[in-house]
């Protein structure tokens, strides 16, 4: 039987349950990836306009300039999510494809050695780049849904995780 230690806990919390910084000055320095998805559900009016996996509009390439504000939003994490640890990023890779289904698929591998994990780095560059092709395509249909952001997997750190959905292409 699991003693109460064992049990997983908040990490942001103190003992009192006030928000707290995680301390990760006694942690080994190891090499951490994450990699997190964004789909996006565009429809068919706006699909129309892509071209060569790419849809450009009067703002610009949306796919492309989707993947500068993702890398930008994985750089900033700390600035957006209180507790998160300022990080400098070894590496940020975001990937935009059209699955069959339609759904505009971003993937953002962060990686990075150190102390700490950079899953919130690739949610968070997942995500950005998601709003960011929402911004540019609103003014053909308000109808774009988000659909999800998820952890696809990470390593590196005390714990390694994989989703057990299919590795991205």
């Amino acid at each position: 039987m699991p003693s109460a230690t064992d049990e997983p806990s908040f990490t942001h919390l103190d003992a009192q349950g006030n928000p707290a910084m995680v301390d990760v000055g006694d942690k080994v320095v190891t090499k951490r990836t994450a990699t997190a998805r964004s789909t996006v559900v565009l429809g068919a009016e706006i699909l129309r306009h892509l071209r060569e996996q790419e849809i450009h509009t009067k703002k610009g390439p949306v796919f492309g300039t989707a993947i500068l504000a993702g890398i930008m939003g994985a750089k900033r994490t700390a600035d957006l999510i209180p507790l998160c640890h300022p990080l400098a990023l070894d590496n940020c890779r975001v990937e935009i494809h059209v699955n069959e289904h339609g759904e505009v698929v971003i993937d953002c591998t962060a990686s990075i050695t150190a102390k700490t994990g950079v899953e919130m780095e690739a949610l968070t560059g997942a995500t950005v780049a998601a709003l960011t092709i929402y911004d540019m395509c609103k003014a053909f249909s308000h109808r774009i849904v988000i659909k999800e952001t998820k952890l696809l997997r990470k390593t590196g750190g005390k714990h390694d995780y994989r989703s057990e959905e299919p590795e991205p292409s």
